[in-house]
């Protein structure tokens, strides 16, 4: 058998999930693997290719790992058959559905895969590929056995709702399930609240809704409680809606579930406004954020165009990744500036935002300019930070910077006093996370719920159900929470971007050289030569996978 490394040796035990992909690569680009190794009683059978895994059958910290010939790496995502053994199967009911009757391929080959990268060069190797979402043959489930629940952590986001309700529909429709739970109120809801039923008929309309009906909450997480909670009420699917944060949780809570071998099933569905989950083309709600972002973009236009040197000033959610006020920025025309937190930006002095502000308003008269919530915290004065204190989910509290901002420019002009300026300050971003989703969030998050679904029902769990290059995939928790998704601004997208506004860098020529050395060092090069560095938005190594969610 040539095994690549043995998953327990002291030489491996404490190396990186990205240590050892990165010793895969070398070592399937330099031989040819001829062995199969597997987990349990489940082999992975390539039809064309050879594989092993790098995965111990008692240790969940390793990512499950296949590799083949000419570089092909599967990050696989676990499955119950790799640490419960004779597991009893059923033929997927699908088959006699009369809705997929018209289907010409019922379920998706054991071989599908979806790359992580498309964009290559002719002797790039094959690279990361994730497991194919859809339905299988068989299923671990008989219908009558399986006893789901849903819950909703964190903030608000257009969407929640239409996730809901077609995790019920699918399992209901597609799989016969009965017993559908709703966790009221987030992770403690697990523990300290009552459970709410849920049926086609309750959730038929909760899609024309707003927010969440299971409500929702941040913090509350105790794992010991939360798997109990589980395994007291008999509940054998976990479908958890959240963010970054929120799929910490459901990792360790499946880690837990593992360790303890139930037949329990932890499926995450992401859920950000912010779209900063990585590896993901993008977040369910985010279309609608960009949407609902343009209309208060449009009343500070009109507000600013409408008197003397007026200002607009809109403030959008985006509290470390800057993807809304972008891409807001992109769809209104409007903008004549945009502020993110990746990129730094400084207020006085030649070529800062104060000269800036003061030569559009000689030169258009008026000025539109959108700030995400977590740009310029580093120039907000030490006494008004709060740089020590989070939120019950951990993430760092800040200030008000549109108000701060806001009063920063007045001051500047009073001071001058060589005009008279009109400014109006619009914080729309409660209203946007509030609304419902649209046309295309709406059909977004029916595709990962019904994916999630199917991947529940064929076993698969420790798993995020993602869209990555336009296909739905299984994606392994550890890659979805190892990092947060950021806006590259030496990419073209963030190019597009300054030709939009017109608005200069606000970067010195130091400060581009230490980005790309960031994004190009990173923790690892894995494909491709420096050419590659921008790449559909992201680093040549992988390392910052910034999806542009509608580039050409």
């Amino acid at each position: 058998m040539d095994s690549i490394f043995a998953p327990k040796s002291s030489s491996t035990s404490s190396l990186s999930s990205s240590a050892l992909l990165s010793r895969f690569l070398e070592a399937s680009s330099s031989r040819k693997i001829s062995s199969l190794t597997f987990i349990g009683s489940r082999p992975f059978r390539p039809s064309s290719y050879s594989t092993t895994f790098a995965m111990a059958s008692n240790d969940v910290s390793k990512p499950k790992i296949i590799t083949g010939d000419f570089g092909y790496v599967l990050e696989d995502v676990p499955h119950f058959t790799d640490y419960i053994p004779d597991l009893s199967t059923y033929s997927n009911p699908l088959q006699d559905n009369p809705a997929f009757s018209v289907v010409k391929q019922y379920f998706v080959h054991v071989d599908d895969s979806v790359p992580q990268k498309i964009v290559v060069h002719k002797d790039s190797p094959r690279g990361i590929h994730f497991r194919r979402a859809g339905p299988r043959q068989k299923v671990y489930f008989d219908s009558d056995e399986v006893q789901a629940c849903i819950v909703t952590c964190g903030g608000l986001c257009p969407g929640l709702n239409t996730v809901i309700r077609e995790i019920v529909y699918s399992l209901y429709h597609m799989y016969g399930v009965t017993t559908v739970l709703g966790i009221d109120g987030g992770y403690r809801g697990f523990y300290a609240r009552n459970t709410i039923a849920l049926t086609p008929k309750v959730v038929n309309d909760i899609h024309k809704r707003g927010g969440t009906i299971l409500g929702t909450s941040r913090g509350g997480h105790d794992t010991s409680k939360i798997v109990d909670s589980i395994q007291d009420r008999g509940i054998n699917q976990v479908y958890i809606i959240g963010g970054d944060g929120t799929q910490k949780g459901a990792s360790v809570i499946f880690e837990e579930i593992r360790r303890r071998g139930l037949k329990v099933v932890v499926a995450g569905i992401p859920k950000t406004i912010d779209n900063d989950i990585p590896v993901i083309d993008k977040s369910f709600g985010f279309d609608t954020a960009v949407e609902e972002a343009q209309r208060a973009i449009n009343a500070a236009h009109v507000e600013a165009e409408s008197v003397e040197n007026g200002i607009g000033l809109v403030k959008l959610m985006g509290r470390y990744s800057g993807f809304i006020a972008m891409y807001a920025t992109l769809a209104s025309r409007d903008v004549d500036c945009c502020l993110i937190p990746e990129s730094p930006f400084y207020l006085d002095g030649k070529g800062g935002l104060f000269e800036y502000i003061e030569k559009q308003l000689k030169e258009n008269g008026h000025m539109v300019i959108v700030i995400a919530e977590g740009a310029g915290q580093e120039l907000l004065s030490e006494s008004m930070q709060s740089r020590n204190q989070q939120d019950a989910s951990g993430n760092k509290l800040l200030q008000d910077v549109g108000l701060w901002i806001s009063q920063g420019i007045k001051d500047y002009f009073s001071r001058q006093k060589t005009m008279a300026i009109n400014l109006k300050y619009i914080d729309p971003t409660y209203m946007i996370r509030a609304v419902p989703s649209n046309a295309s969030d709406n059909v977004y998050s029916t595709l990962l719920a019904q994916s999630a679904v199917h991947g529940a029902m064929a076993g698969y769990t420790g798993f995020t159900s993602g869209l990555v290059n336009g296909r739905q995939t299984y994606i392994p928790f550890y890659r979805i929470i190892e990092k947060q998704n950021k806006v590259v601004i030496t990419d073209r997208m963030w190019a597009r971007l300054l030709s939009s506004t017109n608005q200069p860098s606000f970067m010195s020529d130091k400060d581009v050289i230490e980005d790309k050395t960031e994004c190009i060092s990173g923790e690892k090069k894995e494909e491709g030569p420096a050419t590659q560095f921008l790449d559909n938005g992201n680093c040549a190594d992988g390392v910052l996978e910034n999806k542009e969610v509608s580039s050409v």
